[in-house]
């Protein structure tokens, strides 16, 4: 037991506390004591008051209630129009969860609901919205939580103890420095470690999917690089660029924490899947398994925007909104009890659009900015409202024919702003109503959006709260979820919209369309993503009208007659907004290393922050080490 934990039993009445464990950063006391639980006269509160820790007071398993008997006594406390689905039972940490159509009929007037279930059952009550739509991986992963909860509860006391227990490393000097392992004048394969005296930290650990061999994947044969150091990894957002290769740290042995958002959890989980089902049909053998996927979720410790949590003994992380895709963060790292505090903003969008509320400036502190640049050159001009106009054009161009429009889009984010932007359109009578198809991952990635509505923009979460104006329930979307399904919107010879990964044309669904939709003119392609040099996409879109294919054993040459369009305005910033976001970063930080983008648009946009606002910056390679305390 850390000795965080002794020091809060002594504030505490002796003999009420049966156990104490952690949580990660959290500290849990179980106690046998019924009415101490039902009122603990406020020294709960006073500990945390003292100890500035989340602390939490359990019932001891020993006390819940048998299950059914719970379960009938909750259905008597909570209101029929709840809309309760599912009950999942954690007893290693006394916990219900309720699965709920409407968890704030659940929740009740300032939780009094909650209290009521706890203090007549002695189960903790968790609740969990069910999505509109129904996502099987939603129900995966947190059948995969449930069903190893023992395991779980070791795991996050473990960590705990990582945390709480003392320094592993002798303290001899205070410094900070960040190795860049990917990512560093390049777009792709993000991975980043921050390291202190004490702590070894990564940040992100992506792929590279527009390249192949070693190029596609992070230096982590760096002789800074030891997995079995890492203490923590953290992950800004779900893109594989940013998350792919986060399952392959476990299949090398690391059994740390990962911390991210919520949907981000979900979202990579399942992009990291579809990426070993892509390589596996290629004849590839995959990086790894669903295996190490799901040691990842197992350790994944999740939190919600503007929540503290300490990591390491040096670190404390707190996740902002970034504004780029569904759960996407801002990562904020207080190092060394306020020695140095770093910001690492991932992928950002400084604007308000049609899903998301746009990225945080706003912190406590900040000496270090660490900010991307896909879109930071002088060229990214077009502004969302252009770029929404022109592609609602194509498609109404594109339907007067007779054709059909592909959008190879990337997973999470572009996806759903064109849902939303396409259904509006068909709403108001700006172009025909036609089929949207959504193709596979693209549906459980919406249903996702509909489970996480609190990471929305505000408009779109109240539509999202009254189901009969949810625009991702509109009867022109239609889920293609097998091969025969595929067949049959290419046979059709309705006009139709389909959206299918990847969005760089490198593999999956998107390829296979364009392969079959290529040759006629009448068809349109809409490239919405950012599409690597070297990627197939990349070389479609800049021109190339012959390409070569394997089909059925065969080498097949096509001539692209189809309209090729570009409506490359995706959830990043581009130069004027990420220009923007640097003045109104608050407070100013006093150095700024610019990642993440193509080798000129990394220097030239480090050049415009250092002759605009007169900051420190520097645009590192791939390899260098930089000293930022």
């Amino acid at each position: 037991m850390g000795d965080i934990l002794k020091e809060i039993l002594k504030v505490l009445p002796e003999g009420n506390i049966a156990d104490a464990a952690f949580e990660g950063a959290n500290i849990v006391l179980y106690t046998k004591n019924k009415e101490y639980f039902q009122d603990n006269g406020g020294t709960i509160r006073k500990a945390v008051s003292e100890f500035k820790k989340r602390i939490e007071l359990r019932p001891d398993p020993s006390l819940c209630i048998e299950q059914e008997h719970a379960k009938k006594e909750i259905m008597k406390i909570i209101p029929e129009e709840a809309g309760i689905k599912e009950f999942i039972f954690d007893p290693p940490r006394s916990q219900v969860i309720i699965h709920a159509e409407k968890p704030g009929l659940v929740i009740g007037k300032q939780g009094e609901l909650l209290k009521d279930v706890a203090n007549k059952t002695f189960w903790i009550p968790l609740i969990r919205r069910v999505p509109p739509i129904r996502s099987k991986l939603i129900e995966n992963i947190r059948s995969v939580l449930y069903e190893n909860a023992a395991e779980r509860k070791k795991f996050l006391d473990r960590t705990g103890h990582r945390i709480y227990d003392g320094w592993l490393r002798e303290k001899k000097h205070e410094w900070v420095r960040v190795s860049c392992l990917g990512a560093a004048r390049q777009v792709g394969r993000a991975c980043f470690l921050l390291q202190t005296p004490e702590s070894r930290v990564l940040l992100d650990c992506g792929i590279d999917p527009g390249e192949e061999g070693p190029e596609t994947y992070p230096y982590l044969d760096a002789p800074e690089f030891n997995i079995s150091e890492i203490d923590a990894v953290i992950v800004a957002h779900s893109h594989l660029d940013h998350s792919g290769l986060v399952p392959y740290l476990f299949k090398y042995g690391y059994q740390g924490p990962v911390y991210c958002t919520y949907p981000t959890r979900d979202v990579m989980a399942l992009l990291q899947l579809d990426m070993v089902k892509i390589q596996r049909n290629e004849g590839k053998e995959p990086l790894y398994t669903s295996d190490e996927v799901r040691q990842m979720v197992l350790h994944t410790i999740c939190l919600d925007f503007d929540e503290v949590a300490d990591i390491t003994p040096d670190v404390r992380l707190t996740f902002y909104n970034s504004g780029h895709i569904l759960g996407s963060a801002i990562v904020h790292l207080n190092i060394g009890n306020g020695l140095h505090n770093f910001v690492y903003t991932g992928d950002i969008k400084y604007a308000r659009t049609n899903v998301l509320e746009p990225a945080n400036t706003q912190f406590p502190r900040v000496e270090t900015l660490m900010i991307e640049s896909t879109y930071g050159g002088k060229d990214n001009t077009m502004t969302e409202q252009e770029a929404d106009d022109y592609m609602v054009k194509v498609i109404k161009d594109t339907f007067a024919r007779g054709g059909k429009v592909l959008l190879p889009v990337l997973g999470s984010g572009r996806t759903q702003e064109i849902m939303v932007i396409v259904e509006r359109a068909m709403r108001e009578k700006l172009i025909p109503e036609a089929s949207v198809y959504v193709d596979g991952m693209l549906w459980d990635i919406t249903a996702i959006h509909t489970a996480y509505p609190e990471y929305l923009s505000r408009n779109l979460r109240q539509q999202i709260f009254h189901q009969e104006n949810n625009p991702f329930l509109s009867p022109i979307f239609k889920q293609i979820a097998s091969p025969k399904d595929r067949s049959q919107v290419m046979e059709s010879q309705e006009p139709c919209i389909i959206m299918a990964t990847s969005g760089m044309l490198t593999g999956g669904p998107s390829f296979e369309y364009f392969r079959d939709l290529c040759d006629d003119a009448k068809n349109t392609l809409i490239f919405t993503c950012y599409q690597a040099p070297g990627s197939f996409g990349h070389r479609v879109r800049e021109g190339e009208r012959e390409i070569g294919f394997s089909q059925s054993g065969k080498q097949v040459v096509k001539e692209v007659k189809m309209d090729v369009h570009k409506v490359e305005l995706t959830n990043h910033s581009d130069r004027r907004q990420l220009l923007n976001y640097v003045k109104r970063c608050n407070p100013q930080p006093r150095k700024i290393i610019v990642v993440n983008g193509e080798s000129s648009r990394c220097l030239d946009f480090a050049s415009s922050i250092h002759k605009t606002f007169r900051i420190e910056t520097i645009a590192p390679k791939n390899l260098e080490v930089i000293r930022i305390r």
